[in-house]
């Protein structure tokens, strides 16, 4: 039989996602159950540092993170970086375990009473599913959700019992674009208003260092004087390039 687990883990291999970083509790035992010897489990000791680590480790390799918190405790622990998570960008799948379906009724210790609430605003999509056969399209939505422009953390709510439940699969993968680009006529206003400005100031944000790696990088503050218009008298004013101080990753000077 084929369980929510097996097509679980495998459309997280798919998606490369073989590291959970996390701290274990008994509402995500199940999930952690035989785990696949070609995952890996990074354990830290409170649940802040879980998101630390995963933000670093997702900021520093260009890919997203997953994330498993124990229930609604363990995600109150790590809203102050998950915050701050959200702010750089970063896109983390955050699971927390819930209690088991049929015990939700009663309220039982370790039941997150509002786990799709809790986490909000600091997460793009908060989800806890109908079903436990909904687990993987739940996954794979979070996966999307977070990748997409404006990247940054998901969450989903996961209920112990679900993990052993049949499951027909495989699941469904699909592509996510992470590119976006601006109204041509919107821009086109922008070039005409900067070539008219007698001294332009460019504020790089920390959005052009991240869809800058691997490809052209960013014009010298020289070459956007020069495409500000002509050259002007050695008394005037310069173009000036400069980033805002609270970007959480920026890679030109922050002023010339």
């Amino acid at each position: 039989m084929t369980t929510v687990r097996d097509v679980t883990y495998q459309l997280l291999r798919e998606f490369g996602l073989t590291i959970v970083f996390g701290n274990v509790g008994s509402t995500e035992e199940t999930f952690l159950k035989n785990f696949p010897s070609d995952f890996r489990y990074v354990l830290a000791l409170q649940e802040a540092s879980v998101i630390g680590i995963a933000d670093g480790y997702a900021q520093a390799t260009r890919r997203p993170a997953l994330v498993n918190v124990h229930t609604g405790a363990g995600l109150g622990n790590a809203m102050g970086n998950l915050l701050t998570a959200f702010q750089n960008k970063t896109p983390l799948i955050v699971t927390a375990g819930q209690q088991t379906r049929e015990m939700l009724l009663m309220e039982p210790w370790l039941t997150n009473l509002d786990p799709t609430m809790l986490p909000r605003p600091w997460v793009k999509w908060a989800y806890e599913p109908v079903r436990a056969q909904d687990v993987p399209a739940a996954f794979m939505r979070a996966i999307a959700t977070a990748l997409q422009p404006p990247s940054g953390p998901v969450f989903l709510s996961l209920p112990l019992d679900d993990w052993e439940k049949p499951c027909e699969g495989p699941a469904v993968v699909r592509s996510v674009s992470t590119r976006i680009a601006p109204d041509r006529d919107r821009l086109a206003e922008f070039a005409e208003s900067l070539s008219r400005a007698a001294s332009p100031v460019l504020i790089y944000g920390a959005a052009i260092a991240r869809e800058t790696v691997g490809r052209k990088p960013l014009p010298s503050p020289k070459h956007s004087a020069r495409r500000c218009g002509p050259h002007p008298p050695r008394s005037a004013p310069r173009s000036r390039k400069t980033t805002r101080s609270t970007a959480g990753d920026c890679r030109s000077p922050p002023g010339h």
